[in-house]
């Protein structure tokens, strides 16, 4: 089981006093295996996305998304087993060029920031009537 307050701290993410919510959305596909979910509406920052197969085909599309603004925040494709995924949008300096640590380094990245709008999950190719979950972490 993974603990998830562990992880954070360990990264640095988390720290005792920091508030962080828990969303399951559960997922049943239709016929043409898609499916659409959202959590209620939420507000601080995307921290930890879990997804938990239960029985998609393998194969599965996964887009996790802002509701009101489309902002992608995980994208997977041809996914065959549950995962953990601590996603992160790369970072812009004033006049909006992708932020890098030093001159060639690797891009700058931050935690999706989500105000007052729920997070919007879609599944492509998983299965007729087949089931998943994913959970999203906010803090």
């Amino acid at each position: 089981m993974l603990d998830f307050r562990l992880l954070a701290l360990d990264s640095g993410l988390w720290t005792p006093d920091m508030f962080i919510e828990r969303h399951s959305v559960s997922l049943t596909t239709a016929a043409d295996g898609s499916a659409t979910g959202f959590t209620p509406n939420v507000t601080g920052r995307v921290l930890f996305i879990r997804y938990l197969k239960t029985d998609f085909d393998n194969g599965v599309d996964l887009t996790i998304t802002t509701e009101a603004h489309a902002q992608t925040i995980l994208t997977l494709t041809d996914q065959n087993a549950s995962g953990n995924f601590l996603p992160r949008l790369p970072t812009h300096d004033e006049t909006g060029a992708e932020a890098l640590y030093a001159a060639a380094g690797a891009k700058v990245r931050e935690a999706a920031p989500v105000v007052n709008d729920r997070v919007k999950v879609v599944v492509a190719q998983g299965g007729n009537v087949k089931t998943g979950t994913i959970i999203v972490f906010v803090g």
